[in-house]
């Protein structure tokens, strides 16, 4: 049986491309236009995974996924915002809110079909748990990686105050990379700021991939976010 995926944006037309894209992948999509409709169908169904806008009418992404994750039934269910905003301080807003990945507009298809898949198998790897010092556990990791993150926002951090826990050698042309990518910038964008091709852009994406261990754009943001690599 096919995941679940609930889609929520308020563009029809992206939203009808994505959707497409999703089914031909061999998931099943419900849409919505809005956070209003995508709540009252998931009273109904409840979706394997969400996949929301966040600049939109009335009730935006932050206010929808605060919604999701007050309610008991929501709070471990993978969500992932699609949005226009790209700036460091709106993808620590949303981690901050709790989602599992951001990927900014414009994006590759197939980076968002990865990150889908790979949220619903660190799902389906995790053994249900029921019980008080299971959900202690959950709130107890989620405290400690928003702790993590606002350390990060604090003027007063210094490197002396928070060393890294280990160093990651990136040559300048590597770290130019990824100033960009945490940046928003797709490998397009990234090439011809850097005024090199996009194959040469992928190569260096994918080495630091390796080189701190991530697999995914999103990974290597907070990654770098965490850790102070991005300038």
């Amino acid at each position: 049986m096919s995941a679940q995926l609930l889609l929520v944006d308020d563009e029809p037309g992206l939203r009808e491309a994505v959707k497409e894209y999703l089914q031909e992948s061999g998931f099943s999509v419900q849409v919505a236009s809005n956070a209003s409709e995508a709540w009252e169908l998931m009273q109904q169904n409840t979706p394997d995974l969400v996949i929301s806008d966040i600049m939109m009418p009335q009730v935006d992404g932050y206010q929808f996924l605060k919604q999701l994750r007050d309610d008991q039934r929501f709070q471990a269910l993978p969500v992932i915002f699609l949005t226009a905003k790209g700036m460091t301080g709106d993808r620590i807003q949303g981690y901050q809110a709790g989602v599992d990945a951001y990927l900014p507009k414009p994006f590759d298809p197939d980076e968002l079909i990865a990150i889908v898949e790979n949220l619903l198998s660190r799902r389906a790897a995790q053994v249900p748990a029921v019980g008080e010092d299971s959900e202690n556990m959950d709130i107890a990791k989620l405290a400690h990686e928003i702790g993590k993150l606002k350390d990060l926002l604090s003027p007063r951090t210094t490197i002396s105050q928070s060393p890294p826990p280990f160093k990651i050698d990136l040559t300048p042309r590597e770290q130019s990379v990824l100033n960009l990518v945490a940046q928003g910038l797709m490998n397009k964008e990234i090439a011809r700021r850097l005024e090199t091709s996009v194959r040469n852009v992928e190569k260096y994406v994918s080495r630091l991939f390796s080189k701190t261990g991530t697999n995914s754009r999103t990974e290597l943001v907070r990654f770098a976010l965490e850790h102070g690599l991005a300038q």
